[in-house]
């Protein structure tokens, strides 16, 4: 039988039709063909198709996005399987008590609660990591402090919605951390020195008590009063001070919608925030600084996992809260600490380039060796890998980097790494071989290593800050606020700045 093809077109169908030769009548015969459907009736279906994928989709992001913002929980059955194989985060249940039973939240403390003047920043920063959030933090109790007011502190917050968790990396995270939870001293509550009568700083539930009519001033008004002049962090705490002296009311609210008083481009450049330094570094607020008791919990109990210790160094946990945060925190001799972000600045890192950013401010001290000193003529691709360089080094750059450090002056000595970073587990494991390769190390450990419980898991980043701070050298990314803050209480406690290093 012989076979041929024919093909078939018509305004609504366009294939190919076989056709078979019948040997005993010599005809072609057609065989039978199933029909298509109409191509109009093929497009409408395609457009019902797209349009309910898109549907669906714009329903997955709105209720991502309902979720991210606390709009909504956690759906139940998630949250009851969750709960059910106890991976639910913790709430911290134990620190937002402590922090309601603080001394000063009672109304019946002292006559001179009367007298007490109060200002509540209802903008601070929210779902932001935790070195934003603590670079504001600091310099909000700050102003509070300069301005004799009683600093109104909340929780560490990625949303204030309805549920207590959010989601992350599609995992679920506490929803707010009470700051007691990660820091102690007067910006969350603590005793001012002895002589000090400044007010105690109160949390956000006790402010709601006792200032329900507050004064509202806003930054922007603050800001609008420069004219043409571009603040400085110290000269717009002296413009807040002015204003605040003017002020008879008792409480003051600074709102949510309201410009951020130490705003991002205060924050990242040195010139407008370092002027507020030597009268920072030398408050209350810096020098009794102390991380939080299951901080210091995670660094005791992880000391011979980073830095074997010897015999006569005491615990943390063992020190008065008291002690300055000088002596608290003094170095630990042979260790080096270094700093490698991954994640999300493999995109970061490229936008820096665009920008033409320079390093945070408080990776900018002048006596720093490591300054970001790129030449204005540079052509674009050699820009691109300036900054990379800087940014997102690689293993063999790291590796040169290190050694390099261990051959200064400050390096005599190092014989322990730990790697504080979010790099997966695999890469982590590479730079370790390739550091162990090119010197001799007595131990090299990362984030990765820590053992930590499960509330400690959650406030980890700090726990690398406190080890960051202490370490013998530090190498950090210049461009990274949390870098920044180790670097800030580094030079805050008079280690030499020669010490704290940059990629």
């Amino acid at each position: 039988m012989l076979c041929l093809f024919r093909r078939d077109s018509s305004e609504d169908e366009d294939e190919y039709v076989l056709l078979a030769h019948d040997d005993s009548s010599g005809r072609p015969r057609q065989r039978p063909r199933k029909r298509q459907a109409p191509r109009c009736l093929r497009r409408q279906h395609t457009q019902i198709a797209l349009t309910a994928m898109s549907l669906f989709t714009m329903a997955v992001c709105s209720w991502l996005w309902l979720f991210f913002h606390g709009r909504i929980g956690i759906p139940s059955p998630i949250l009851h399987a969750l709960a059910k194989e106890s991976r639910l985060p913790p709430l911290y249940s134990r620190f937002h008590e402590y922090e309601r039973h603080l001394p000063q939240h009672s109304l019946s403390h002292s006559p001179e609660n009367q007298e007490v003047r109060y200002i509540w920043m209802a903008n601070y920063m929210r779902a932001n990591g935790w070195g934003n959030v603590m670079e504001e933090l600091l310099l909000n109790s700050f102003l509070a402090y300069r301005a004799g007011r009683s600093f109104v502190f909340t929780n560490f917050t990625w949303n204030e919605g309805v549920s207590d968790y959010s989601l992350y990396n599609l995992k679920p995270i506490p929803s707010r951390i009470p700051l007691t939870a990660l820091i102690r001293g007067p910006t969350v509550g603590g005793e001012f020195p002895a002589g000090d009568n400044a007010p105690l700083a109160v949390m956000k539930d006790f402010w709601d008590q006792v200032c329900p009519g507050p004064k509202v001033i806003r930054d922007d008004d603050i800001l609008s009063s420069f004219g043409d002049q571009v603040p400085t962090a110290e000269t717009k705490i002296g413009k807040w001070l002015e204003v605040l002296n003017r002020t008879d009311d008792r409480c003051v609210e600074i709102p949510r919608e309201s410009w951020v008083i130490f705003d991002i481009w205060i924050m990242q450049d040195a010139k407008r925030l370092l002027d507020v330094w030597p009268s920072f570094s030398q408050s209350p607020i810096l020098t009794t600084f102390a991380w939080s008791a299951l901080v210091e919990l995670a660094f005791d109990t992880n000391r011979e996992v980073f830095s074997p210790s010897m015999v006569l160094d005491p615990f943390l946990s063992s020190v008065p809260v008291t002690v300055p945060s000088a002596e608290r925190y003094s170095p630990i001799p042979g260790l080096l600490a270094v700093h490698i972000r991954r994640g999300d600045f493999v995109r970061h890192c490229k936008r820096l380039t665009g920008w033409g950013a320079s390093f945070v401010g408080f990776n900018s001290f002048p006596s720093m060796l490591d300054q970001l000193n790129l030449p204005p003529d540079t052509i674009a691709e050699s820009r691109a890998e300036f900054y990379r360089l800087r940014c997102y080094p690689e293993i063999d750059e790291i590796v040169a980097k290190v050694e390099e450090v261990r051959r200064t002056e400050a390096g005599k000595g190092l014989e322990n790494v730990y790697i504080m970073t979010n790099a997966p587990t695999e890469w982590i494991f590479d730079l370790k071989a390739s550091l162990r390769r090119a010197g001799q190390w007595s131990n090299i450990a990362s984030s990765r290593d820590l053992i930590l419980n499960q509330e400690q898991e959650y406030v980890k980043q700090a726990v690398d800050m406190l080890i960051g701070q202490r370490a013998q050298v530090f190498v950090g990314n210049g461009f990274s606020t949390m870098t920044g803050q180790v670097t800030m209480l580094r030079m805050a406690n008079r280690f030499p700045p020669e010490t704290s290093r940059l990629w």
